[in-house]
């Protein structure tokens, strides 16, 4: 397979119909196996991917106020 300079590559139509991957409706996910290997996966419907920056967010504590964050910031 080729790769574009934006580093994009054509699904072949054979496998696009065996995966049931509609063009613009499925999203799909890259993953590496034990030995090295990539796989093309199916993104599974209704699974909500969380980004790394959701996960951090989310994962934060907040041990100051707005307003001494905002002090910091000024001085």
């Amino acid at each position: 397979m080729h790769v574009t300079r934006k580093g994009q590559v054509t699904i072949p139509q054979k496998v696009r119909e065996s995966m049931g991957i509609i063009p613009a409706e499925t999203e799909v996910d890259f993953l590496q196996d034990e030995q090295g290997r990539w796989y093309l996966s199916k993104t599974e419907p209704g699974k909500e991917k969380v980004s790394r920056f959701r996960t951090a967010y989310q994962s934060a504590k907040l041990i100051m106020s707005t307003d001494e964050i905002m002090a910091l910031t000024r001085d």
